[in-house]
């Protein structure tokens, strides 16, 4: 598939899980990959498979919390193919705690990743999105920014936050081309997910109308046709692959 051979992206927090089957899902419909990770290993793992299948791809590893980092990332992108037309903003961390126990600097972290990572990720990439009058940008929030999630209380505020960026962002760029808007994905079978205790999984499971969690594809999917031109009239939208968790 080539729907996507007009565009160069960036997707941060693809060294593994969700952020891993998007980049190799937008890498196979032809687009050209920065992957970003924390971990560089795993970027460059994210890398080499994309090579294996074909594909074209490059590793930037950084914090997406920083911005120089972010900077970097997006340099990758333009000195190899001339700019980012495409930014999957995905990188993320969980963890289980409730709010009456949890440390500030745990709350400032799930904060700086998620959210921080989002602006700087869009900020950096809407001015030359803008010059080029084109542009599509992917944030992947989560269903509990809808509803929020026991345990989960800043992780919750965060996807929250990532959600009315997104919305906001569409109505001030929108006209000018450049197209953004939000997946929020029902739990996932992802390292992240499985790092959560059983009790938690198993009681999530059974809240969903499907019964069971879905795969890092199935973002992977949503994630694709946001990016592409099938999806020319979505703007400020929240596509939920969830489970049935979410009902819109």
């Amino acid at each position: 598939m080539s729907r996507l051979s007009h565009h160069a992206a960036v997707v941060t927090g693809a060294g593994a899980g969700i952020g891993r089957a998007i980049a190799l899902r937008l890498a196979g419909e032809g687009a050209r990959v920065v992957v970003n990770d924390l971990d560089a290993a795993s970027a460059d793992e994210t890398v080499a498979m994309i090579a294996a299948a074909g594909g074209t791809a490059l590793a930037a590893q950084g914090d997406v919390s920083v911005e120089a980092d972010v900077d970097r990332a997006f340099a990758t992108c333009e000195q190899a193919w001339g700019g980012c037309s495409l930014l999957v903003n995905n990188a993320g961390v969980v963890q289980q705690v409730r709010l009456a126990e949890m440390a500030p600097d745990d709350w400032d972290r799930m904060i700086a990743v998620h959210l921080r990572g989002c602006f700087l990720g869009c900020r950096r990439a809407i001015g030359p999105m803008l010059a080029a009058g084109s542009g599509a940008i992917v944030n992947i929030a989560s269903q509990l920014g809808q509803i929020g999630g026991i345990e989960l209380s800043h992780y919750s505020a965060a996807k929250a936050g990532i959600i009315g960026l997104t919305k906001s962002l569409a109505r001030e760029v929108s006209a000018a081309g450049v197209r953004v808007n939000a997946v929020a994905p029902g739990p996932i079978n992802t390292e992240l997910v499985l790092a959560l205790s059983d009790d938690w999984r198993k009681a999530k499971a059974a809240e969903l109308p499907l019964g069971h969690f879905g795969a890092p594809e199935d973002v992977a999917a949503t994630a694709a046709f946001l990016a592409s031109d099938d999806a020319k009239i979505y703007v400020g939208q929240t596509l939920g692959p969830n489970s049935g968790d979410v009902m819109l």
